[in-house]
């Protein structure tokens, strides 16, 4: 590359960086040599990555300083000294990301949401008034990676009352500053088999689990009882905002007040526990039920419960700022909580058929966590029998049914199901060359499990070598004969000019010579 030296007015070479033309050319695919600043936002949010990312912030500010509008147009050397250098840029552009084929992944999500939505069984909440007002049709979902990259669709914009989903936040909260014995020393850690507000507790008198409506209220009894009451729920709602990466959340007077006025269960509760013995000294409940119902009337968006949960997805990391938020101990014993708790007393069957840690909410809300990918936040009122999101629940099963996102769908290999973390190809390579060993080896069920996965059989790896060539090597004549008789090519040759007959040749396996010469004479017969 050439540019002006403007002392001299001539032509100086420009040494570039290593794969700074390439990258600039994936965004610049018209080839005129400079890009806009519209071009670069547009080419990273396809790849996942919005341009309100905390990590774009200093691209923001290289553009501002010399960009007069969004039609500014960046020269080669502008985006090697502005843009290059920001690694995340590098990463989407180059598909280095945990979802590599992002696009595909979202209008996927989007076929889900649309067919889900005909869904229009169950009912808005209405045990607290508040919430009975609530626009029952109301759907959103969002998408957060541990990369970072997300995805808003529907309603994912609107702000609702978290209700039960802020339960594995708070006892995040109470575990990282207590620890894991301490905790479990008041709640604990089994599924009730209840309804969430059941007046019941476990064997040694104590809450089931954070994640009903008893075991809740105890975590807010064990969260930073030295503060005062603002004191204690400006934390929680610093540490929303930290885990949704500076999304501030926002709270709901009405839905407080209306809440704190139909709290007889949660009241008795609260007393049912205190005769057993199982709070802290010095406990005041009515402070403590107080503070329970104003983080239930937390509220925030799905793109800011996305972002939260795939903090958790990341091991306790936000995947934006980079901020270690809790303790990866801490988010373990909180997702296995989740998977087994978290979803009222439909929970086992959730966990049985769907396969993911999840935790629900009677506002409509429901956090998704899918370990080391990503997280989703799904918000839809309308409820069924257990109190969980109608079109929630349903919205989960058809995303398990079409990706391997069940926690145990690594133990079957299971060719049906799309794993998004795999680059767009990655998946029929990997088959291909599956076939090709499992010819090698001898493996005909393997050989034909492939077949029905719809693998070609002529398919060839990088060096044209087919699973009838690497059959025919190792001398495996009952592949041989099944790939023939499946009409796979006994002719294709591979990039040093061989076919298959060659191949039995060099090994000496005569059957499988004397196979191919007949079904030679036969052909040209």
């Amino acid at each position: 590359m050439k540019t002006i030296d403007n002392n001299t007015k001539t032509p100086v070479k420009v040494r570039l960086k290593p794969d700074v033309k390439a990258l600039f050319s994936i965004i610049d695919s018209n080839n005129s040599g400079y890009i806009t600043p519209d071009q670069l936002w547009q080419s990273l949010e396809k790849r996942g990555i919005l341009r309100t990312d905390y990590r774009l912030r200093n691209i923001h500010k290289n553009l501002s300083s010399t960009s007069s509008g969004s039609e500014k147009k960046i020269s080669l050397k502008q985006f090697e000294e502005s843009i290059y250098p920001n690694t995340i840029v590098k990463k989407a552009l180059t598909g280095d990301l945990i979802i590599s084929d992002f696009s595909s992944f979202t209008q996927d999500m989007c076929a889900i949401f649309k067919e889900t939505k005909k869904n229009s069984n169950g009912k808005v909440a209405d045990y607290i008034p508040q919430l009975a007002r609530v626009d029952a049709d109301k759907f959103g979902f969002s998408v957060c990676t541990v990369d970072g990259q997300s995805f808003n669709y529907g309603d994912a914009k609107e702000l609702f009352c978290l209700q039960s989903s802020c339960k594995p936040i708070n006892y995040c909260i109470v575990h990282d500053a207590l620890g894991e014995e301490k905790v479990h020393q008041h709640i604990g850690r089994e599924p009730s088999g209840r309804s969430f507000n059941e007046m019941a507790l476990n064997k040694d008198g104590l809450p089931h689990n954070p994640l009903i409506n008893s075991g809740a209220i105890m975590s807010c009894a064990l969260l930073k009882p030295e503060l005062d009451m603002s004191d204690r729920f400006d934390h929680v709602l610093k540490t929303w905002e930290d885990l949704s990466g500076g999304i501030k959340p926002s709270f709901n007077n009405s839905v407080y007040l209306s809440e704190r006025k139909t709290a007889d269960r949660n009241f008795a509760l609260a007393y049912f526990m205190s005769e057993s013995d199982a709070f802290p000294e010095n406990t005041n409940l009515v402070e403590t039920l107080e503070f329970y119902f104003q983080c239930c009337s937390i509220e925030v968006t799905a793109s800011a419960m996305a972002n939260a949960a795939s903090t958790l997805a990341n091991g306790g990391m936000q995947p934006q700022t980079g901020q270690q938020i809790f303790d990866p101990n801490t988010v373990k014993n909180c997702l296995s909580l989740m998977n087994s708790c978290g979803m009222y007393d439909f929970s086992g069957e959730f966990s049985f058929t769907i396969g993911f840690p999840a935790k629900s909410g009677v506002s409509g809300a429901l956090l998704i966590v899918i370990p080391n990918v990503m997280g989703i936040a799904i918000w839809s009122p309308r409820l069924d029998e257990h109190g969980n999101s109608v079109r929630g629940v349903e919205f989960c099963k058809k995303l398990t049914e079409q990706f391997n996102f069940h926690n145990y769908d690594n133990l079957v290999n299971n060719g049906s199901k799309k794993d998004p973390r795999k680059r767009k190809f990655e998946t029929k390579i990997d088959n291909v060359l599956a076939l090709i060993w499992a010819a090698a080896q001898g493996d005909l069920d393997e050989v034909k499990r492939l077949e029905a996965l719809g693998v070609d059989l002529n398919a060839a790896d990088y060096d044209g070598r087919t699973a009838m060539h690497l059959a025919a090597s190792e001398g495996e004549l009952e592949v041989v004969r099944y790939l023939v008789s499946k009409k796979a090519k006994i002719s294709l040759k591979d990039r040093w000019g061989t076919v298959p007959l060659k191949d039995a040749e060099r090994g000496n396996y005569e059957e499988i010579v004397s196979f191919f010469k007949q079904r030679m004479l036969r052909v040209n017969a």
